[in-house]
């Protein structure tokens, strides 16, 4: 399953800062006593110092120097009690300044320090000298754990201070309290800013994949619009510049794979070719070559002399010539298409405006016939072709409709997409076309109706233009048979989605 990168995201900054806030936590809870005890050892070893630079031989400290130190006990609570050999107080920071049980308490445990009546485990001291002792200590009168220090000075007074580890522990507690509600506010607060930030980042992302996607389906329309002035910016810009350069790749592509196609065909195709060309022609051409040189002659010999049937003879003539002239024309151009001279440009044009355009074209010859044409297909359905040759397969196809329309005289031009193949078809109402002929119309100069296809100057070679073309295409055709009438189509590749389907009807 995909995991969007938005998500990933989010999940891993969510992760790291959890990762922080627990270590954070950890930190504090095994480690802030340890540090904050070595912070009060150092405040200990500083009042100490302090004291046993200024005291003077009295056993007194200049009113100074005294404030100084009474500073540093006060800021680091520690109470500290200064006496003589004889334990009588000289200096000590207890604000009363007056004698109790406290006080009493400290004096005789300094008392049985000095005299080493009140042993201390050596898994307790934290710190020794020749002059002073740092040590844990569980006061068990008021069940609480302390810093102890206690020694000499220099003058040769007593000493003892210590400070209160209930404080630390509280410290930690609250400590370790206050950073689990910034942990819950900030993963909240980062979840939100996360969320944003990665949106930010991954929606140009995801238009940039959106667009390799269709770009993958050969849709070269599709452009990146988020803009921007950093590297995913810079991304799009080049994804653009690399669509323009696909399309215009893909189409010398095709155009090359269908000169490759057709240069390995042409070979064995010229010789039967000529041959069945020349069959052909001398065919077709048979006819009308021998009523105009009929009519010719007895124009001649003045078979009749009157300027009525001369009138009627040079129309013969005429109408025998034009017909000459245009299967000539259609035979050079399906010889070119045949013979591979006539090369395929194929480019992306709208089928759906051509369609139209040509719908139009014949829209007067319609009307002459009394016949409707309707369209069924999108507003725009781009395709891979040749336009010009395209638009001579739409021209036979309606013009042969037009010529074999019956019964409701309607005609319908319908465009359809299915996998990336364009069908389109020209449905026209009138008579089927026999099962036994379907396969062999699309060969030149045959005609199922030779009496009705002589009648409207049919040579029988524009379906087999159709066929020249959708080969050189290399794309698919044919006919069949409908209930009320005869669909002819073809195939070509698509070269966008197709618009949604509507109607329009041209009269």
């Amino acid at each position: 399953m995909n995991v969007s990168i938005r998500k990933q995201l989010t999940v891993i900054l969510i992760g790291l800062m959890a990762v922080m806030f627990l270590a954070n936590y950890l930190v504090n809870t095994f480690f802030l006593g340890g540090f904050y005890s070595v912070r009060k050892q150092q405040a200990l070893v500083k009042a100490y110092e302090m004291l046993n630079q200024n005291i003077m031989d009295d056993g007194s400290m200049a009113a100074d120097k005294l404030r100084a130190y009474e500073d540093i006990c006060n800021t680091n609570s520690i109470f500290s009690m200064v006496t003589d050999e004889n334990y009588q107080r000289l200096i000590w920071t207890d604000t009363t300044y007056k004698e109790t049980d406290y006080t009493k308490n400290m004096r005789g445990r300094l008392n049985g320090y000095m005299l080493g009546l009140d042993r201390v485990d050596d898994d307790a001291i934290l710190k020794q000298t020749d002059k002073y002792t740092i040590q844990k200590k569980y006061d068990s009168a008021v069940a609480i754990d302390y810093l102890e220090m206690w020694g000499t000075l220099d003058k040769g007074f007593y000493f003892i201070m210590r400070i209160n580890m209930a404080g630390i522990l509280e410290s930690v507690h609250i400590s370790n309290e206050f950073i689990t509600y910034i942990c819950l506010a900030g993963a909240l607060l980062a979840a939100v800013l996360v969320w944003f930030i990665s949106r930010q980042v991954t929606k140009p992302l995801g238009e940039l994949t959106e667009l390799s996607k269709r770009m993958a389906d050969l849709d070269f329309d599709v452009k990146y619009t988020s803009g921007g002035n950093n590297e995913i910016g810079q991304l799009g810009e080049h994804f653009n510049q690399m669509s323009e350069k696909l399309e215009k790749a893909y189409s010398q592509l095709l155009t090359a794979n269908n000169e490759l196609q057709k240069d390995i065909e042409r070979k064995e195709q010229i010789d039967d070719m000529r041959k069945e060309f020349l069959s052909n022609v001398s065919h077709e051409l048979k006819t009308p070559i021998a009523l105009i040189q009929g009519y010719a002659e007895g124009l001649q010999e003045c078979v009749n002399d009157d300027a009525e049937s001369r009138a009627f003879y040079c129309e013969v003539i005429m109408d025998e010539a034009s017909k000459m002239n245009g299967l000539v024309q259609k035979l050079l151009t399906l010889n070119q298409l045949e013979f591979g001279n006539d090369k395929t440009e194929i480019e992306r044009f709208d089928l759906a405006d051509l369609i139209r355009n040509k719908i139009q074209s014949v829209a007067i010859l319609a009307q002459q016939k009394d016949a409707g044409i309707t369209y069924h297909g999108g507003e725009t359905v781009y395709v891979w072709g040749d336009e010009f040759k395209i638009e001579e397969i739409l021209t036979n196809y309606l013009s042969n409709a037009l010529n074999h329309i019956d019964g409701e005289r309607r005609i319908e031009v319908t465009v359809q997409e299915q996998d990336n193949v364009v069908r389109t078809s020209v449905f026209n109402t009138g008579e089927q076309i026999p099962e036994e002929d379907i396969d062999l119309i699309w060969d030149k100069f045959y005609k199922v109706d030779k009496a009705r296809t002589r009648e409207y100057g049919g040579s029988g070679v524009g379906l087999s233009i159709v066929k020249a073309i959708m080969e050189a295409h290399h794309q698919k055709y044919g006919v069949e048979n409908c209930g009320d009438g005869v669909r002819f189509w073809f195939e070509l590749q698509s070269g966008s989605v197709l618009a949604q389907e509507g109607k329009k009807e041209y009269e």
